[in-house]
């Protein structure tokens, strides 16, 4: 497949370029600074330089989604910026998608904002409010930022996973549309070989998929 990665220099949007190149996918990396890629120089991929928070410009987000197969979202919080980075960077790919005609869309989010039946009561009545209260701000932007991938028309689905890790790669747990019971962790490397797998079951689209060891 033709990838399109957002955040592919970040934690987890590292793994997702090196396993998606390791799949044998042509992956295009959307990024301020090339140089922060780890796969410079590999043939299947191509940085493009672009700021999805640059609204006056927003000519280059849109190209580097037209021709995709996929369009990956692993853009998380910047330093200093603001409350609205995923949500305002998830309208931005949304409105570059339906100019291209791409339609494929899978965005990270996470799980702690979330409280369903899937939770123990543990989680439920005190670990979740807790981090509500201390995350607030971001846990607003997921919230906006699911909305609107909601609202796209696209077909979308939503990555929530729990707290992330550097660790390495072992078994996890996924769910459809309901948390991962006691799933508390996930290592960036397992969330990158979720969300390609993801890619590959049509009957995520219109879903979300939370998961956890």
């Amino acid at each position: 497949m033709k990838l399109t990665v957002f955040g592919a220099t970040g934690g987890t949007g590292r793994h997702v370029v090196e396993q998606a190149l390791a799949a044998g996918h042509h992956v295009t990396a959307v990024v301020r600074d090339p140089a922060r890629l780890t796969s410079t120089g590999h043939p299947r991929l191509e940085p493009v330089v672009a700021d999805v928070m640059d609204t006056a410009a927003p000519e280059a987000v849109v190209a580097a989604v037209t021709g995709g197969d996929a369009v990956i979202s692993a853009l998380g919080p910047r330093p200093g910026g603001g409350g609205s980075v995923c949500a305002d960077g998830a309208r931005a790919i949304i409105a570059a998608m339906r100019a291209a005609g791409t339609r494929r869309l899978v965005v990270v989010t996470a799980s702690g904002h979330i409280v369903d039946s899937g939770d123990g009561p543990v989680s439920r009545l005190l670990v979740k409010p807790m981090l509500q209260r201390l995350l607030r701000e971001g846990f607003a932007d997921f919230v906006r930022t699911d909305d609107a991938v909601r609202a796209s028309g696209l077909d979308w689905t939503i990555m929530r996973p729990p707290r992330l890790t550097d660790g390495r790669r072992k078994p996890y747990r996924t769910a459809v549309d309901v948390n991962v019971r006691g799933g508390i962790l996930i290592s960036r490397a397992d969330l990158a070989d979720a969300i390609l797998a993801t890619l590959a079951v049509p009957e995520t689209v219109g879903h979300t998929v939370s998961l956890g060891y």
